[in-house]
């Protein structure tokens, strides 16, 4: 939606993973530096963390672009608490190999004569586990004995551990993982961004979609964004991303610190709504749109959230958050498409005016064209608007269910 408004080609704010934004922040420089180490050794675990939307997932598949795929094969296993057999069978799965669950010696075999034949094509083996924080003990020493497997003298199996905090944590404090600690030859923690990191981070985004200064931002913003969002990516894209709808919305071409403040309340449930949803109804009805229901009305006001992190990023409230940042995201795909449909009409109308050059004089042709865009307009400003509604309706339900 807003990327129509400001020209972009595509929107920079995304709350999902996507390697062609890689920003090179100080903290992911380093990061980088870590993972580059430990691949040339080809042996052993690579161990990065870092909070929820820190930047992990983004940081590995920019890893894997710069990779030469005729020297390295790269598997990959997304864990949700995964035990000791499972883990043998995922990571199987990972490479493309058909095993029997119920048959570990059999998967373990398969497994070994893989990498032994990759070997001898002259091609490292790269496991990747992300969020290896939900792992059992068990499954942590299944990889570690994976990782027992050589030809020769030559290690056949390297393994990229990604998790959060408590992995880390884990890591350092369970005696039964000494034996996997002394095979960690590269570990480091993906801090926040700096604050001064955060403006450069958001034009970096913004230059990848083609921004031509519109809309234009004061400088007061950045040090706003920075503290709310704690220098977090996926939470200064959150940020971002609404600050630029609502810009869309109300068509500014400069964003302020109090407009940018204003939405930073309306995201953290502090801000009323704008009027009514009763108001916009005959709106509504122009553009064949039903309004909203609205929500229920308890009897205690909802706590004041003092941070992102308490609703956000909590992992018993991680369901809610995901489940939100979906719901979102599906919205502003479906009013997109729309967008694409009414951007269709035009062009048709204006296909229609040149087609027609004898009917240019055409009074009533061309007070019927005009009435056509101007219908056109009331249905955008109408799509647009309505679609805030819904994501402050969503994010408020939330808001209280976090509560």
């Amino acid at each position: 939606m807003y990327e129509d408004f400001y020209g972009f080609s595509e929107r920079p704010f995304q709350l999902t993973p996507d390697p062609s934004f890689y920003f090179e922040s100080v903290t992911h420089k380093k990061a980088l530096s870590y993972l580059s180490f430990g691949l040339q050794q080809g042996e052993g675990f690579i161990v990065i963390t870092g909070e929820v939307g820190a930047g992990k997932s983004t940081l590995v598949g920019h890893l894997r672009n710069r990779l030469d795929w005729n020297s390295v094969t790269v598997g990959e296993v997304v864990t949700s608490a995964l035990g000791s057999e499972e883990m043998i069978a995922m990571a199987a799965h990972s490479f493309g190999l058909e095993v029997d669950h119920a048959d570990k010696a059999g998967a373990l075999s398969k497994i070994e004569h893989f990498l032994q034949d990759e070997a001898r094509a002259g091609r490292k083996v790269l496991l990747v586990v992300d969020e290896a924080q939900n792992l059992t003990v068990g499954a942590l020493e299944e990889l570690r004995m994976l990782s027992n497997f050589h030809l020769g003298a030559q290690p056949l199996l390297q393994m990229l551990l990604l998790g959060q905090p408590e992995f880390k944590q884990l890591l350092s404090e369970w005696d039964q993982l000494e034996q996997l600690r002394q095979r960690v030859i590269a570990a480091h923690h993906l801090d926040a961004m700096q604050p001064e990191e955060i403006e450069p981070y958001v034009m970096h985004r913004l230059e990848h979609v083609g921004y031509k200064l519109r809309p234009r931002f004061e400088e007061a913003i950045w040090q706003r964004i920075q503290r709310e969002s704690r220098g977090i990516p996926r939470l200064v894209n959150r940020i971002m991303s609404r600050v630029l709808m609502k810009g869309a919305v109300e068509e500014r071409e400069v964003i302020d610190d109090a407009f940018v403040a204003a939405v930073i309340d309306e995201i953290n449930g502090k801000a009323p709504e704008e009027a009514p949803m009763s108001e916009y109804t005959p709106q509504s009805e122009k553009s064949g749109l039903q309004p909203m229901p609205s929500a229920p009305v308890e009897d205690d006001p909802a706590p004041e959230v003092e941070d992102y992190q308490e609703w956000d990023d909590a992992p018993e409230q991680g369901e809610g958050s995901a489940l939100l940042d979906a719901q979102i995201s599906a919205i502003e795909e479906a009013f997109a498409q729309r967008d694409k449909v009414i951007a269709s009409l035009r062009r048709e109308v204006a296909q229609l005016r040149d087609a027609s050059p004898a009917e240019a004089s055409d009074t009533s042709h061309d007070a019927r064209l005009a009435a056509i865009e101007t219908r056109l307009d009331e249905q955008e400003r109408s799509l647009r608007h309505v679609l805030t509604m819904m994501i402050d309706y969503f994010e408020s339900s939330a808001t209280r269910n976090a509560a």
